[in-house]
């Protein structure tokens, strides 16, 4: 990669519905070029693939939590499969330091979130979890 497809991928991650005539008007490159680019990026991996990023409106009323989860050794596979399953789990990061992994959940009130972090520490091989209930979002930079 190099600075022009650094400057690509920040337009799309502003817009990723910009056309490619206004990308290639706002990168000052041929059209074609723009699009040879965006193949590129897509074939290699590096774009991954275009999203819907849902804004507050569409998200209010369901209540997030983090849970940072203690696992057994050699239990990450299963533990990963399993959190999958569930339908609110959105995010599964490993982490380094005391917590083994780091998920992400939302839920439509607090009684469904109670059953998700009921049924994420019944997970065969987690030994211990901590919560943490999302309040408000200050910055929101994922796309």
């Amino acid at each position: 990669m190099d600075d022009t497809d650094r400057a690509l991928i920040a337009q799309l991650s502003a817009d990723a519905r910009v056309s490619l005539a206004t990308l290639a008007r706002r990168l000052r490159m041929a059209r074609s070029t723009v699009q040879a680019r965006l193949e590129r990026l897509e074939n290699s991996g590096v774009i991954a693939g275009y999203t819907l990023k849902l804004g507050e409106a569409a998200r209010a009323g369901r209540i997030r939590a983090t849970v940072l989860l203690t696992i057994e050794p050699r239990s990450q596979t299963a533990t990963v499969a399993r959190l999958k399953a569930l339908p609110e789990v959105e995010r599964v990061h490993t982490t380094s330091g005391r917590f083994d992994l780091l998920v992400q959940v939302a839920a439509g009130s607090t009684a469904a979130l109670d059953a998700v972090l009921d049924a994420v520490g019944a997970i065969p091989g987690v030994r211990a979890t901590e919560s943490l209930i999302h309040l408000s979002t200050k910055l929101d930079r994922a796309l």
